[in-house]
């Protein structure tokens, strides 16, 4: 009996091993791409038969590319709560709704705080580049880029909820020089230029490279003030105005032209059904 229970053991002890040996390399292998995803703008679309409106969804901070995917889930399991969306899949999956004959219109729904100034200005120009219908649907937030995105499509619905605007440009970052002194740590300026290190968190902000910040502030600060008012068809004074980096909410954003109208996903397909006289059906992109 004795001898019976040990070869069980020895048995479970081996293919409990076994197991083992394939679940690493089977690890070993995605994480060096023989079982990544592909991550085109068609690989994780979901259709049901007939679908004829797609969704696309702006959920995270804005970047301008997209890590590989084995790479993005070492980041992600570092910070579970960080997520991120690139302009480039944005703009591959619009690009792609807008060759196919069987999508009437699109309905972007946008929770972002904002992000890469380029990559939201991609996004908006690729929405506004479009010949079917497109509604942003803003959500949580839509801040900043997020919002520079909602402005592109041809009508904004949110939440009364939702933060919208915070029209504006920051280059803030925490300067670490005084904490670097009191721990005996000294900054070795080696640089071929005198701004080329401006910024650095770990030495002091000179005047002289603070003003070069804000000139440049200045200036995109002007270029997203121009944009809100061309794409709202908004007096650019107005913009200008509401653009001191703050946000508000769903009733007082669309007192000033901010937005259009209350509302959700589905008071966005009942525009649709309105404007296009068809019945909705949700193609998630």
């Amino acid at each position: 009996m004795q001898k019976i229970k040990l070869q069980s053991i020895v048995k479970f002890l081996k293919a409990a091993f076994l197991i083992v040996i394939v679940l690493t390399i089977a690890m070993f292998w995605y994480d060096y791409g023989i079982f990544k995803l592909t991550e085109s703008w068609d690989e994780f679309t979901v259709c049901p038969e007939g679908s004829n409106v797609a969704v696309i969804k702006l959920y995270g901070e804005i970047v301008t590319y997209s890590y590989d995917s084995g790479d993005y889930l070492n980041d992600f399991t570092e910070d579970i709560y960080y997520s991120e969306i690139s302009s480039e899949d944005i703009v591959d999956s619009l690009n792609g709704i807008e060759a196919d004959n069987t999508i009437d219109a699109v309905i972007i729904q946008i929770d972002s705080p904002g992000g890469s100034p380029v990559g939201s200005e991609e996004i908006a120009d690729a929405l506004k580049r479009m010949t079917k219908p497109t509604i942003a649907v803003i959500r949580d937030y839509g801040l900043s880029g997020g919002y520079l995105v909602a402005t592109a499509a041809d009508i904004i619905f949110a939440s009364e909820f939702s933060d919208i605007g915070s029209i504006g440009i920051s280059m803030s970052y925490l300067d670490y020089s005084e904490q670097n002194k009191e721990e005996g740590v000294v900054y070795q300026q080696l640089s071929s230029g005198k701004f080329k290190d401006a910024g650095d968190p770990d030495k002091e902000l000179t005047a002289e490279e603070k003003e070069i910040c804000m000139r440049n502030i200045k200036i995109l600060h002007e270029v997203f003030v121009r944009k809100v008012a061309e794409n709202r068809g908004l007096d650019i004074k107005t913009v200008e105005e509401l653009a001191d980096g703050s946000f508000m909410c769903g009733q007082d954003a669309v007192s000033n032209g901010l937005i259009d109208e209350i509302g959700s996903v589905y008071d966005a397909k009942q525009w649709l059904k309105n404007q296009l006289n068809i019945d909705p059906i949700i193609c998630v992109y």
